[in-house]
């Protein structure tokens, strides 16, 4: 009798057949002596759409909303319906005696699977391959430590709960806005959250109105000092005359050192990167889209093999991966990378206590890092080098020492007036030698005052030959998005938040904001197809189709708060502490309401292309 081992993906699954010596045996899968391996395209089934429910639904009718089916059933995609006869075909095999679920290790992988085993219409035992990385040690791990399917029943239910979800939300107030508007109009709970983030950062650039601010420098024997006001601490001052008044009385007096101080300063090295932060990375760094990057890093995972999963949300490792980093060294000890590896190596990093290990803070996958895998940078392209790139020296830099630097601040006073200098000097790059990053976050003094070398310099000395300067500034509204702060305001939307309610605060730091890790990059990507976004240069602009749409959207719809809300719950599902029928039947009311809202909308849409000149031909 043999196993059924069904993965996501067809690359997943050409690995796993090698390792457990599988050959080719038909179209879509491959069989050995004990074991066959199948494969999805992702997704093989889905919901049906409405009209599967009833042929009534074909046509868009505002009169035929809500759509709610008793019970929402699955349908196979017809696209890939090929493959799906496959695995059928495989499942109901009478010698197949048992089946391996080896999708990706997740909520949605969960999903994947047991769709398919679903529609497959299943009845044989399942148990659960977990793991995070597809290299030939992890995958023979992983079958070592098999798990019965049934551990992951709840998690399941937290995939179906999600999915069916979005579908009745999403479905309905699409329909309801196409139907009430005239106008292709699509809105979810993570789209148009993520629309009115752009949109509240809009109104806060059009409300800003520039203030000019005045900083006063006293330069003395080559050193640079910087007024500071006395009782706040600001660096600069609004009002000119005061600028003046104080440069006036400067210049009669000399300036006198009041005290020096010495400090040694630690920057201890980032964490490990999970996948919002590489995109936010690699956005920065090299202009890469939040796509662009989950693309790179699917095909190092699968293709390459060198790096660990790519959808995390966790920047730690659990505590079972630290026997493994010395191989992990190895195999990343090449090229530019070789030396430093090596001298890691040489500490022995199984037998300390990293900071990054954590079991607590890893929920499906630990952080992105280099497998066991060897190495050939030359079979890269250039994108997926720059990408390999940040993550190794990331996970290089993370067994390093902290960037110690001296910090030496002297305070002078003229005039009754205080003023300050700082200067730097480097004791210990530390990780700096790996990573190229600044020592420590800027804030609004470290702008203003610049660090510079300085001489020996005593309390008490007295500088008679002084040059006072005013320098005039203007005050900067905030930025506008890019992908890379985009990605951070998803990830973390309290800001935009009306309802600051702890637990609610609490939980939408602990998921992850809008979107998953795994779905972020899809929903811009998406936002930009449908024409609601659009990019000047780096920046993100709302087109007036999106600014509309949020006029016209119920206000529910518009706020970080809904998802949230769905989060907490469908965590709750996951852990067994809430039932799957309790949150879908609030769904239900939910998406009746909504439905209701937008039919008594007072709202209009304008098409863009409409002129208002009558066709004379017409």
């Amino acid at each position: 009798m043999k196993t059924l081992v069904l993965a996501e993906k067809p690359s997943v699954g050409r690995d796993i057949g090698r390792v457990l010596h599988c050959t080719p045996q038909g179209n879509g899968f491959l069989e050995g002596k004990d074991y066959i391996v199948t494969w999805g395209l992702g997704h093989l089934v889905t919901l049906k759409d409405p009209e599967g429910y009833d042929k009534k639904y074909k046509e868009w009718k505002m009169e035929e909303l809500p759509i709610m089916p008793k019970k929402l059933e699955t349908e196979v995609i017809r696209q890939t319906a090929k493959q799906f006869q496959t695995v059928k075909k495989l499942v109901q095999r009478q010698d197949v005696k048992e089946i391996v679920i080896a999708t990706d290790a997740g909520r949605e992988g969960e999903l994947v699977a047991r769709w398919i085993l679903k529609e497959a219409r299943n009845q044989k035992p399942c148990r659960r391959l977990w793991v995070s990385s597809v290299t030939d040690k992890a995958i023979r791990d992983g079958f070592a430590h098999l798990k019965n399917s049934k551990e992951y029943d709840p998690l399941y239910r937290a995939a179906v709960s999600r999915a069916e979800a979005d579908w009745l939300v999403g479905i309905n107030a699409t329909r309801a806005l196409t139907c009430k508007y005239n106008a292709q109009l699509s809105c979810g709970r993570v789209q148009t959250p993520t629309l009115a983030m752009i949109q509240a950062r809009e109104n806060e650039i059009r409300r800003f109105v520039p203030e000019s601010y005045y900083m006063i420098t006293a330069k003395a024997d080559g050193i640079t000092f910087t007024w500071k006001e006395g009782k706040t601490g600001s660096l600069r001052t609004y009002q000119k005359e005061r600028a003046q008044e104080i440069k006036k009385e400067c210049e009669k007096h000399s300036l006198i050192i009041r005290k020096t101080e010495k400090k040694e300063k630690k920057v201890y090295p980032p964490l490990l990167y999970d996948l919002t932060e590489l995109q936010r990375d690699a956005n920065k760094r090299f202009g890469l889209s939040a796509k662009e990057t989950l693309n790179i890093m699917q095909r190092l995972y699968e293709n390459h093999k060198v790096l660990t999963y790519p959808r995390t949300d966790s920047r730690y490792l659990t505590s079972d991966v630290v026997g493994t980093l010395s191989e992990r060294l190895d195999a990343c000890a090449v090229g530019p990378y070789r030396k430093m590896a090596l001298t890691v190596k040489a500490q022995h990093p199984e037998t300390k206590k990293w900071s990054f290990v954590d079991n607590k803070k890893v929920s499906d996958h630990h952080a992105i890092i280099p497998t066991e895998q060897f190495v050939d940078l030359t079979h890269m392209t250039n994108e997926e080098r720059k990408i390999y790139d940040l993550v190794v020296r990331r996970f290089l830099s993370a067994f390093c020492p902290p960037c110690r630097y001296e910090e030496t601040v002297i305070y002078a006073e003229s005039g009754g007036e205080q003023f300050v200098a700082r200067g730097k000097v480097m004791i210990d790059e530390g990780f700096r030698q790996v990573q190229e990053m600044n020592c420590e976050d800027e804030d609004e003094s470290s702008r203003d005052m610049k660090d510079q070398t300085l001489p020996k310099i005593s309390q008490g000395m007295e500088f008679k030959q002084v040059q006072v300067d005013i320098r005039e500034g203007k005050t900067t509204p905030p930025p506008r998005f890019t992908e890379a702060t985009l990605l951070s305001a998803m990830e973390n939307p309290v800001k935009y938040m009306e309802n600051k309610d702890r637990e609610m605060v609490k939980t939408i730091g602990e998921t992850g904001g809008l979107g998953t890790v795994a779905t972020r990059a899809d929903i811009i990507e998406k936002l930009f197809n449908s024409f609601l976004m659009e990019k000047k240069g780096n920046e993100i602009h709302l087109t007036s189709k999106a600014k509309q749409l949020l006029e016209l959207v119920p206000e529910e719809l518009r706020k970080p708060e809904l998802t949230a809300d769905w989060e907490m719950k469908l965590g709750n599902i996951a852990k067994g502490k809430m039932k799957q029928e309790t949150f879908l039947k609030e769904i239900r009311n939910y998406t009746c309401d909504i439905v209701d809202e937008i039919k008594t909308g007072q709202g209009t849409f304008r098409h863009d292309n409409l002129t208002n000149k009558i066709c004379p031909n017409c």
